[in-house]
């Protein structure tokens, strides 16, 4: 747990050991922190140099050799801070200046990206990605719409429970068409219906802008998913689940 602080400031574990020797020595020469930590001269004189460099160490002539000393331990909360105020610098200048500059170099044709995961842990990303995305859609009113079958339903919150709730914590309305009889009731949830004669697969289309996700099970009711990210897509299949629902 020390050494991670330690390198969140970026000092080494060999300049952590170098630091921690010094506090013990008080002023030294370089033989003697050599000696105390173990570590070879020639490697703990470039080691002392880089913590001088930080601001970690001092050294001072005394005759013909350098003494070293260790800064006062709060001189480390003071680099921290440093580190933060900057941090929160760049975080600035990436969301006003950078990432919009960037974006700028990208063409203007929109193009699609395809991923596809499987099993629980993947399903689970998705779900989480539906949150996420719409979580942070511009319209007051948050919402994304799904198509479902009712074979799928028992497996898809299998991985994340707590989907619904979380869904309703974040106030996303959802609109389901549901393919077969069934599905729950919930809090900022509408559901219409078409109606199936004998069996149909096992599919969940979720479509919320940018993205579109499609979910499938495999044999042995493995689930797989694949996430279309264009948002020509998504908004042709979004054309196509307004009509079908205001048809219903």
């Amino acid at each position: 747990m020390i050494q991670q602080a330690f390198d969140q400031l970026g000092l080494s574990p060999r300049e952590t050991l170098l630091y921690q020797t010094l506090l013990q020595l008080g002023p030294a020469s370089i033989r003697d922190i050599a000696d105390k930590s173990g570590i070879n001269r020639g490697s703990a004189y470039e080691s002392l140099k880089q913590l001088q460099a930080k601001g970690v160490v001092s050294y001072f002539p005394k005759g013909k050799r350098r003494f070293f000393s260790a800064e006062n331990p709060e001189i480390l909360l003071k680099l921290a801070e440093e580190k933060r105020t900057n941090l929160d610098k760049a975080i600035d200048s990436l969301k006003h200046s950078i990432i919009p500059n960037l974006h700028q170099l990208q063409p203007d044709y929109h193009h699609t990206n395809v991923r596809y995961y499987e099993g629980d842990e993947g399903i689970e990303w998705v779900l989480r990605d539906i949150l996420n995305v719409v979580s942070e859609q511009d319209s007051d009113e948050k919402e994304y719409c799904v198509f479902s079958s009712k074979p799928i339903r028992p497996f898809l919150y299998r991985p994340f429970p707590n989907f619904t709730k979380q869904r309703i914590k974040l106030g996303i309305k959802v609109n389901v068409i549901a393919i077969g009889d069934g599905g729950e009731d919930a809090e900022l949830s509408e559901r219409k219906w078409i109606r199936t004669e004998g069996a149909v697969d096992a599919s969940y289309i979720a479509i919320y802008p940018p993205k579109c996700a499609i979910i499938s099970l495999a044999s042995d009711n493995f689930p797989s998913a694949v996430v279309l990210e264009s948002k020509d897509i998504a908004m042709a299949q979004q054309i196509i689940f307004n009509t079908l629902w205001g048809l219903l």
